[in-house]
């Protein structure tokens, strides 16, 4: 009898599910709970009717306006309603609680309840899945509740409001509500940190009592690490970094050792940390002692953990963390082909934040890359080009396979994407076998798209292409307008010396390798005079080991050291690490001798972080740099690092660097 009242009851439709993106305080407010008029009976013959008022006249009791707190719902069930913490869908699909325990699903059934939300695309098919259930316990209701969340979230709100107006959401909000004290605490938690996923009004009967049963568990020291940790993030969610609740999470997170933590539990407090509380020193030693705990772990994470806790380390920029990180590292080799695209993604931007790459991980993702290069996220594609170019590595297979698929999938990569890719070819200096049906395809995006590049993302895509002798001769109109470069100064702090060195050399790339070009100019107040600069350089400075062995050997060559100039900057931009004039008979001239110079000489000592650093490729910044001093008139000599190295005495430094300079002179003694 009292099932079937319950099925008549208009109450579902009037549970009001408000959402406010600002999550405002709850906690200071949970004593008023205590005295609300929530807790008291309210008669059932008086819901039934159009009016709402009472039809019996004595033993009903009206639940009392409270403008204090904003509520899911405006009224309480029965007390002889109310038993359980297992939820019960029924035939006409409206969830009810269990009076007993006897009825909770088994841990397989609870896992097969996850895998069909898993299976879910949108929160119809969710909502679908609670009505063809018989009974669900309080876990499992907020697994629902998070996954329509997963579903629905975009930003800093939903996608489709009116999913919290659902009969089915309403009727699980509406039960939680009157059942939080029977909830177990794995379903408390989980349950609220939900709400706060969905933007559910914070001052909510429902939300209220689940923030104050969790603040009374919590005083009775009765939840778990993972408990703790979820309930932390839902306090921070409602309330921020500054919460009362959350110190007091904090506080009995600390009393428990780290070392003996599970992986689950590192894993949460981590991810706790990482919301906005790592960055407090009193948490310092707390970090300390989970990172020599989870180095014992680390052979035991799953993909999953491996690339979440990687992800805490660059959030929380723990850079005293190298061994924990290069642990990871050589666990995430074995996962490679585990890993979902986010997961790589997060671990590939951890590895370049650190600056490391180990030699497995990089043959791993040589096997990896090629076989899913066509279906695998685009971010994830672009993540895999930005790790091999930061870390300088060129990779043929990995690049070639990452070509052919941008020809048939760059129109739906955003623009950022197809810029990063594209550099990536430009900073190593590398072409790959289809690179015309390649620069077809930027050439097509950048006609179709252009108004849609970010200034800053246009230029470093086209300064890339001119790093591998592609000349955007067409679109250089709108690079040098006077709007384009005004865009440039307001999208940052104004033009930095980079962006100014990079408008500089696709000008002078134009001119000197495009006669044809009668386009506009760049303006003077644009150009700059030397591309060599501190931080952020178009030019690699020298090595100064092998700058000072080769500088000692061309004194032993030439006789004296006023023979040379030495980081000589041209009126090219360009800096040359060492110069020699030559007279028209073949002479050495004076560095400081300016009448007839007939030919200029220079030399580029290249050392290897003028290299990618698996082969011996100049980068092609340097690959531009010498290619620019040949149609200037120099003559360029390159002494690679790796031959200099072979080199075992001062004779044979100097017989090499007269092979080198004077190919075709025999070399007198003196």
């Amino acid at each position: 009898m009292a099932l079937q009242l319950i099925q008549r009851l208009p109450l579902l439709g009037q549970v009001g599910i408000q959402r406010y993106p600002p999550i405002g305080s709850v906690s200071s407010f949970t004593k008023l709970l205590t005295t609300s008029s929530a807790s008291r009976p309210l008669c059932v013959a008086c819901l039934c009717t159009s009016s709402g008022h009472c039809s019996r006249g004595q033993g009903c009791r009206k639940l009392q306006s409270d403008f204090r707190i904003r509520r899911l719902t405006t009224i309480t069930r029965e007390p002889s309603f109310v038993a359980s913490s297992s939820v019960g869908l029924h035939g006409d699909s409206i969830p009810q609680f269990r009076l007993t325990q006897l009825h909770r699903p088994t841990a397989a059934e609870e896992q097969a309840f996850q895998q069909r939300l898993g299976s879910c695309s949108t929160s119809r098919q969710v909502f679908k899945v609670l009505r063809s259930l018989e009974i669900m316990s309080d876990t499992m209701a907020a697994a629902a509740l998070h996954r329509v969340a997963d579903l629905e979230r975009e930003g800093n709100s939903l996608k489709d409001p009116s999913v919290l107006e659902k009969d089915t959401m309403r009727a699980l909000c509406f039960q939680l509500e009157q059942d939080s004290g029977r909830l177990t605490n794995p379903g408390l938690v989980s349950a609220l940190l939900a709400c706060t996923r969905l933007f559910l009004d914070p001052w909510s009967t429902l939300m209220v009592r689940l923030v104050s049963e969790s603040q009374e568990r919590l005083d009775r020291g009765q939840m778990s690490v993972g408990q703790l940790c979820t309930l932390g993030q839902a306090m921070l969610a409602i309330e921020g970094p500054g919460c009362i609740v959350l110190e007091q999470v904090m506080e009995e997170i600390q009393k428990q050792a780290p070392a003996q933590w599970s992986i689950e539990d590192l894993i949460a407090v981590y991810k706790l940390l990482q919301s906005g509380l790592g960055q407090n020193v009193k948490y310092r030693d707390l970090l300390n002692a989970m990172h020599n705990h989870a180095l014992t772990l680390t052979s035991y994470m799953d993909p999953g953990a491996v690339s979440v806790l990687l992800s805490a380390l660059v959030i929380l920029n723990q850079t005293q963390a190298m061994p924990l990180v290069i642990s990871l590292c050589k666990q995430a080799v074995r996962h490679v082909s585990y890993f979902t695209d986010e997961e790589l993604t997060l671990v590939l931007g951890a590895l370049m934040h650190f600056g490391h790459s180990d030699h497995y991980f990089v043959k791993a993702m040589e096997r990896y890359v090629p076989t899913v290069a066509f279906t695998s996220h685009p971010e994830m594609v672009t993540k895999v080009m930005q790790f091999f170019s930061r870390r300088n590595i060129l990779s043929p297979a990995v690049f070639d396979a990452v070509a052919e698929s941008f020809v048939y999938r760059a129109d739906d990569y955003n623009t950022s994407q197809v810029a990063r890719q594209i550099m990536a070819f430009g900073k190593l200096g590398y072409l790959p076998p289809n690179a015309v049906e390649v620069f077809r395809k930027v050439e097509n995006i950048l006609h179709t798209r252009f108004s849609h590049f970010q200034p800053r993302t246009i230029l470093n895509l086209l300064h890339s292409c001119i790093l591998v002798e592609r000349f955007p001769v067409n679109f250089l109109s709108n690079v040098f307008s006077s709007y384009f470069l005004q865009q440039l100064q307001e999208q940052g702090t104004g033009l930095d010396p980079f962006v100014l060195a990079q408008l500089t050399q696709l000008y002078m790339t134009v001119k000197l390798e495009c006669p044809f070009y009668e386009g506009p100019k760049l303006h003077p107040n644009y150009c700059i005079k030397s591309f060599h600069m501190s931080g952020r350089s178009l030019e690699t400075p020298v090595d100064p080991h092998l700058y000072n062995t080769v500088r000692t050997g061309l004194v032993d060559l030439l006789g004296a050291r006023s023979y040379f100039g030495s980081k000589v900057l041209t009126p090219y931009c360009y800096t040359l690490d060492v110069e020699m004039k030559l007279s028209e008979d073949g002479y050495v001239l004076p560095a400081r001798h300016v009448d007839d110079v007939y030919k200029r000489v220079a030399l580029c000592i290249d050392g290897p972080k003028r290299f990618t650093t698996n082969v011996s490729q100049l980068l092609g910044k340097e690959a531009i740099k010498q290619r620019h001093l040949r149609l200037l008139g120099y003559e360029v000599v390159q002494i690679p690092y790796y031959e200099f190295e072979k080199l075992r005495d001062k004779v044979s430094v100097v017989e090499y660097l007269h092979h080198k300079i004077f190919p075709h002179t025999y070399r007198l003694s003196w």
